[in-house]
């Protein structure tokens, strides 16, 4: 069983306080840069063992009488259709999705602001389609020099021409569907409308990663850049933290070296600045909520051993070059480690070489290592899950769990009548036709019951997936990685 390592209770205590705290800081309004994922933060659930991936929206819920929600999303991404990787939609209705997530948790959603507007066609049409659904919308504008040219940036011209989002509550969470959505200038430019109105407000951010108070070099702080070595981040010590108070503290490259310009618009914008380093700007109490390092480490370094297929996979499908993977191999030296640390990795590899066909493992959670082979009527992956399943519900290995009187007219459906070429059952249909023998078959619904242990468990593939089996595995919580080969020699993948 892995370890607990982090104190998920402290942890949504200490961020409310710490949150209302700075709110009252600035005489009573907080423009709150929420970087990171508010919920389903898997990220940091599987590098800090213990902590809800839920636990930052459930920590502003305790603030929702003080807090609104402003969505930002860059017009360039609605117009280009960007996809979240991890979901497999697109940021225009990712926004849809956050707003209806947040008022499941009974937040305020105020407005969207569509930043970097510039007329095109299809945002425009976009922000018609969020206003017929009762949203209220803003635009901001790109700003020539920005963020080099203070000037013209702290002026009529530049912040000054932005929409002013009217707002009414104490706690201004700007939140976004990912990186690069304008969140830090949107709080900048409330922060100069606000002051020409004669409104007391301050600015703060809140990154869950990198931790500023455990070393440059800890494995969770590792972890963080292996998550972003595609937008190139470095972990950094703040040299004006440690210039303004001899503190040692943690940030990343971007803030640092963009602190000087945010200092200098904080003194035309408030007429002082309220901090002396990145550090103070953050509200981040993760750090304090450790309390197992050894089990941190662990989860930590089997992350960035994960980050490492999903980035050579990513290479093998062309969407990225050499230069991530590079970092990574970095990352992996420094944290000395290697795939075959991952006891899934070699013996999944040993099965492929054995059989000459893809492969599967899965390590479940006391760590036994259960293997799935490609047969004739279910394809590695499925033969896996129904293995593991097995080993859970205690049932011995010989025993069909689904008679191939039920898989038979299944794959006749797939090739004779759906036009698919592959017969082996895909984990989806497996599961389906497994929730079907449930009905008459003891042992199918023991094994059925055993399913929401998987949650948390770790698989390697010796083939890139489908969507659909790779859909499948995300919605049952189960990580997964895949060497970066595909099953076939065709030039189209699903």
């Amino acid at each position: 069983m892995k370890n607990t390592g982090f104190d998920n209770d402290a942890y949504v205590k200490m961020q409310s306080e710490k949150i209302s705290e700075r709110i009252a800081q600035f005489g009573g309004k907080l423009y709150l840069e929420f970087g990171g994922k508010l919920f389903d933060d898997f990220h940091a659930s599987r590098v800090l063992p213990g902590f809800k991936p839920d636990s930052k929206i459930v920590m502003l819920s305790k603030l929702k009488d003080k807090a609104e929600i402003v969505i930002a999303i860059n017009s360039s991404d609605v117009e280009n259709n960007k996809v979240r990787a991890d979901l497999g939609i697109t940021y225009d209705m990712d926004v849809l999705r956050l707003i209806d997530a947040f008022h499941d948790y009974g937040l305020y959603v105020g407005s969207v602001v569509l930043t970097r507007f510039n007329n095109q066609p299809s945002v425009v049409a976009y922000q018609k389609k969020l206003e017929s659904l009762g949203i209220r919308v803003y635009r901001h504008y790109s700003i020539e020099g920005y963020p080099s040219n203070i000037p013209y940036i702290v002026s009529d011209e530049g912040y000054g021409r932005n929409e002013y989002i009217e707002t009414t509550r104490s706690l201004i969470v700007v939140t976004a569907p990912g990186p690069g959505s304008g969140k830090m200038a949107t709080c900048l430019s409330q922060l100069y409308h606000d002051n020409k109105r004669g409104i007391s407000s301050g600015y703060a951010k809140f990154e869950t990663f990198p931790i500023w108070n455990i070393p440059l070099e800890h494995p969770v702080n590792l972890a963080y850049e292996a998550a972003t070595a595609d937008l190139n981040d470095v972990n950094m010590i703040d040299s004006f933290h440690l210039a303004a108070y001899g503190e040692s503290t943690v940030n990343y490259n971007r803030d640092i070296e963009i602190f000087p310009v945010l200092n200098t618009m904080f003194e035309r914008i408030l007429g002082s600045s309220p901090y002396k380093s990145p550090t103070d700007m953050g509200v981040n109490m993760a750090g304090f909520c450790i309390v197992d390092n050894d089990a941190v480490c662990a989860a930590a370094k089997e992350e960035i051993l994960r980050r490492y297929h999903n980035l050579l996979c990513q290479k093998r499908q062309g969407t990225i070059g050499n230069d991530p993977i590079y970092k990574l191999e970095l990352l992996m030296d420094k944290a000395k480690i290697t795939p075959a640390d991952r006891p899934i990795v070699p013996a999944a590899l040993k099965l492929a070489a054995d059989t000459g066909k893809p492969a599967a493992a899965i390590s479940l959670a006391d760590g036994t290592v259960i293997t799935g082979k490609t047969g004739k009527l279910l394809g590695a992956s499925s033969a896996m899950l129904l293995n593991a399943l097995k080993e859970l519900a205690g049932i011995p290995d010989e025993l069909d769990l689904i008679s191939p009187t039920v898989i038979e007219p299944i794959q006749k459906l797939k090739v004779e009548h759906l036009g698919n070429h592959n017969p082996l059952l895909h984990t989806d249909e497996v599961l389906i036709a497994l929730s079907i023998c449930a009905a008459d078959n003891e042992n199918a619904r023991r094994a059925i019951d055993k399913l929401p242990e998987l949650s948390g468990c770790d698989v390697h593939s010796t083939v890139i997936l489908s969507s659909v089996d790779r859909d499948i595995f995300r919605k049952l919580g189960i990580n997964l990685t895949c060497e970066p080969e595909y099953q076939s020699n065709k030039l189209y993948h699903r």
